[in-house]
């Protein structure tokens, strides 16, 4: 029996960039943020139960932040899209001959000679002209539209999910070492996640991983002294 030949498929990543970037950035922000505020107010003294409620509270009100963020900018990248998508509609009914000829022009650009840019200019627009022109013209396709949506629901859930680390570690650790129990499961975390968005995303494991943890341990570190200063001030 002859030998089926294996379909070939290429893992690009493009297809991925909305989501990607909006879990990254939720879980990225939910560890930094919320760490940093359990760490600030522990600073300053507090009670451990006013830590976990400073965590808890950053948890939630990080989470409607961050959902309401992104979807407020994804729609607003949508709807530039729509606008996009409806002049092109117009353009396309009000001077199809001039669409086709501007289609040509682009593929003799990208190297394709007159009679076989024109061609296929002919063959596209025949199949689907609204698609080639949104495609080859403005460089939109379905894989990397906008979706507010789950844009806001990634970056919510991944914001949560990366928030109860913090929240967790204040709670297994001794009083005395809270702060560095929060610190250095918080670093961990985010050493992990840059490597693993570095991963997704087909870049080093090894720079993404260094320059999140990196950004984060800063927030921290900041956070802490200004938490410590208002409790030597007796604001804490």
């Amino acid at each position: 029996m002859p030998r089926r030949q294996a379909r070939h498929r290429e893992a690009h990543r493009g297809g991925r960039a909305g989501w990607l970037r909006a879990a990254v950035l939720g879980a990225d922000d939910g560890i930094v943020s919320t760490a940093s505020l359990m760490i600030g107010v522990a600073a300053t003294s507090a009670s451990r139960t006013s830590v976990l409620v400073a965590g808890v509270a950053g948890l939630v009100a990080g989470a409607m932040s961050m959902a309401a963020g992104e979807f407020v900018s994804v729609s607003s990248q949508r709807d530039a899209e729509e606008a996009d998508v409806s002049r092109e509609k117009k353009e396309l009914h009000a001077d199809p001959h001039g669409e086709l000829q501007e289609l040509a022009q682009i593929y003799r650009k990208r190297g394709l000679d007159a009679d076989l840019a024109a061609k296929v200019a002919e063959q596209l627009s025949a199949h689907d002209p609204l698609g080639a022109h949104l495609r080859d013209e403005l460089g939109l396709v379905d894989e990397t539209r906008a979706r507010p949506l789950q844009a806001a629901l990634v970056s919510a859930a991944s914001f949560a999910s990366l928030a109860a680390v913090p929240i967790l570690a204040l709670l297994v650790a001794p009083a005395p070492a809270r702060i560095a129990a929060v610190a250095a499961v918080s670093l961990a975390s985010l050493a992990a996640l840059g490597a693993l968005g570095g991963y997704l995303g087909g870049a080093p494991m090894l720079g993404a991983a260094l320059r999140v943890t990196l950004g984060g341990g800063v927030a921290m570190v900041i956070t802490a002294l200004i938490g410590h200063l208002l409790g030597v001030a007796g604001l804490g």
